[in-house]
């Protein structure tokens, strides 16, 4: 059986190496700036978008040193997000994996330039990443920019929503763009590194896509059934401000429901892959479970 639990210790710890010589903790100043970028990237998580890289990038046969590099990227574009979502201006949070927000420990204007920073040196460690061919980094580079916009319209989209009633199609739109592009590229981004042909990297990309939507469900849910000390961030701030949400539009039984229908469909995806797949289900079985 799988262990999901090692599995994430083992990437969490090469990617935090990576990252902390990538963004060493004496690096190039202003101290501020780099120990605000610091602060937001290894404030702890699973790594969950870098071990969905490795995740799909072993399944197909790459190699480790092929994959970190591309692993350490999305974890700098998702933190780039966290912190930028957090702002005042957005989501004005003050909490986030359990500690002070970057804003609220650096200030805003040196939390902007943070995000900014993470977002444009992402796209450097894609581009300079000598164990990768050059063909495969300009798809990188071209797919995780892609994912980069979406996110941006979705979290536009997401402001705009505020204190109006969605239906279940609108509240899928925003959370494809501003949660499951990012998703679906680490995934799909693992497919390309490994050379996978492309009616396999077709099915990587929907079973990737389905885990989006799985990730956001769960996640809407968490918010209304568990307390803020366990998640890490304020419980209950989707509902405080109005957001669309599943549970806002399904309930909470319904979107159960669906966690279950959206899992079944992602597993499904896999039953047509002759490979060992099963890191790939454990990740999405893992998602299920958390919703519970």
């Amino acid at each position: 059986m799988f262990d999901l639990s090692e599995f994430f210790r083992e990437i969490s710890e090469l990617v935090t190496a990576e990252l902390d010589r990538l963004i060493p903790v004496n690096g190039p100043g202003p101290d501020n700036l780099r120990d605000a970028m610091r602060w937001s990237l290894f404030g702890g998580g699973k790594h969950f978008r870098p071990a969905l890289v490795f995740a799909a990038g072993r399944t197909f046969g790459a190699a480790d040193e092929q994959l970190l590099r591309t692993a350490a990227a999305v974890e700098m574009l998702h933190t780039y997000s966290l912190i930028h979502d957090d702002l005042p201006s957005m989501d004005d949070d003050d909490l986030r994996r359990g500690r002070a927000t970057c804003h609220i420990k650096f200030g805003e204007s040196t939390a902007i330039l943070a995000g900014d920073a993470l977002q444009a040196l992402a796209f450097q460690s894609i581009v300079d990443d000598k164990n990768l061919e050059s063909e495969v980094r300009i798809e990188l580079a071209a797919g995780m920019a892609k994912a980069a916009a979406k996110m941006v319209r979705g979290q536009q989209l997401d402001l705009e929503s505020e204190g109006k009633e969605l239906d279940l199609l609108s509240v899928e739109n925003i959370h494809a763009n501003k949660t499951g592009a990012l998703i679906a590229f680490s995934a799909n981004a693992g497919a390309l590194i490994a050379g996978a042909r492309d009616s396999e990297r077709v099915a990587i990309d929907e079973y990737a896509t389905g885990l989006g939507l799985l990730f956001q469900i769960t996640d809407d849910l968490l918010d209304v059934t568990q307390p803020t000390e366990a998640l890490g961030k304020t419980a209950g701030k989707d509902k405080q401000v109005g957001k669309g949400t599943y549970p806002s539009v399904l309930g909470i039984d319904q979107t159960r429901e669906k966690i279950k229908e959206v899992h079944d469909q992602t597993i499904g995806v896999l039953e047509g892959l002759p490979l060992d797949t099963s890191s790939l289900r454990a990740i999405s079985d893992f998602l299920v479970t958390r919703g519970h």
